[in-house]
């Protein structure tokens, strides 16, 4: 089966899901806690019963990627296997344990008047995502969305659909058997890119809009969209090896950050390094990461012949591959000003043995995580126990960093009174 035989979804026909999906978005936003959980626990089972089902899906999407050219970097996001399958169930389990952030009390106060205000926080409603080659984060924007009473309005991209499907329907029929609207979670089947703008300006049912993409993806919903986004950006992230690092250490994290899982967005694409302790790093790294291709600044290329001449975009750059940029620095404050000027304000690292260093980076550079002594390869919701994330957010409103459940909330006032009139 091709992707062309698949369900192609006209502009009527996205509205018409539109309208299912809201539909059900207010059911969501009322069902009891337990029973969404129970939803939560049924679709991981479901996932485990079926995992053969879905590998096989995935399977034929690989071989078509193959066939049309697909990058290793965009192979290996695209990839399942057992033990990815099994990470997407226990990530719905662990969305299922954690606590319902739906009701909490943010804050209470009673005015001198005797208003009593609170705020409390509440569902978004219809959450939209588009997202390319991750069949993982199907199961990770749904769960969260159940998890969260909202709805999940997927539209993944077409490398990714029969992975998709297969996933999809294991989260609807948790839903159905936990007596909630499989509808709940709708998946957009037709992937071109007119539809995919059509999903954009949505306004009116996407109550807010995540995309998890390149930038080519960022710059079409800057262009077309016409509801609330939370940009997910690129992740030009830095780590900045200080001339009083421990440098068994430093090599350690930079290694872990550019090659565990190059193709990720919290990957290290750019090393700055103190020129104190450049020459040892570098050729350290010379030693111990020859598969990653250097580019850099003219002082890293006079002192290791294994690093090539980088031009300014190079810096900019998120090259999700085993590729990453070089810049020698005097001083931290040069450090923090290279970051400043190159830096996408996702994640950024220093590896120091001097506290003030590290806390002067964790209070003055301005990204969404700053990390000391650790691999930017933490920045990730499971990692820091959110069970998973929707998406990473580089901008400053609402939401920053990994969205987890309460990213996925927003807070009203609730004002009760005993007659009050202003006067």
């Amino acid at each position: 089966m091709t992707v062309d035989t698949l369900r192609s979804v006209t502009t009527e026909d996205l509205h018409q899901q539109g309208a299912r999906i809201a539909a059900a978005a207010r059911v969501i936003a009322r069902a009891p806690d337990a029973q969404r959980v129970d939803a939560l626990l049924r679709a991981a089972a479901n996932l485990r019963a079926v995992s053969g089902d879905v590998l096989v899906a995935n399977q034929a999407d690989l071989a078509e990627g193959a066939q049309s050219g697909l990058s290793q970097t965009a192979m290996d996001r695209l990839r399942l296997d057992e033990a990815r399958i099994e990470a997407m169930a226990a990530g719905l389990e662990t969305v299922a344990g954690l606590a319902d952030p739906v009701g909490e009390v943010v804050s209470e106060s009673v005015r001198p008047n005797g208003l009593r205000v609170r705020r409390v926080r509440t569902p978004l409603g219809v959450v939209g995502v588009i997202y390319e080659n991750r069949p993982n984060v199907t199961s990770d924007v749904a769960g969260l969305c159940i998890r969260s009473a909202n709805a999940a309005f997927l539209r993944g991209s077409s490398t990714a659909l029969r992975s998709n499907v297969a996933v999809v329907e294991t989260l609807r029929d948790g839903l159905r058997g936990a007596g909630l609207p499989a509808d709940a979670v709708i998946l957009v089947e037709e992937t071109s890119h007119e539809r995919a703008i059509e999903f954009m300006r949505m306004r009116g049912t996407i109550d807010v809009l995540v995309p998890r993409g390149g930038p080519s993806l960022i710059a079409s919903m800057l262009e077309h969209a016409t509801v609330p986004v939370v940009l997910d950006g690129d992740g030009n992230c830095h780590v900045y090896v200080d001339a009083r690092a421990d440098l068994d250490m430093a090599v350690s994290i930079i290694r872990n950050a550019k090659t565990q899982r190059p193709g990720v967005c919290n990957a290290m694409e750019s090393l700055l390094v103190h020129q104190d302790v450049a020459g040892e790093v570098l050729a350290r790294l010379e030693a111990t990461m020859g598969e990653v291709r250097l580019l850099g600044d003219a002082r890293a290329q006079e002192l290791s012949e294994a690093v090539l001449p980088a031009t300014d975009e190079d810096f900019r750059t998120e090259f999700l591959d085993l590729i990453a940029s070089v810049a020698v620095v005097d001083s931290l404050d040069e450090a923090m000003d290279h970051i400043a000027r190159y830096g996408s304000g996702h994640s950024e690292a220093i590896v120091t043995e001097d506290p003030l260093a590290a806390e002067r980076f964790l209070r003055e550079v301005d990204a969404a995580a700053v990390l000391h002594n650790a691999s930017t390869r933490f920045v990730d919701g499971a990692e820091l126990g959110l069970g998973a994330e929707v998406g990473i957010s580089t901008q400053k409103l609402h939401a920053r960093g990994p969205m987890g459940l309460e990213a996925l909330t927003s807070v009203r006032w609730v004002i009760q009174g005993e007659g009050n009139i202003r006067t």
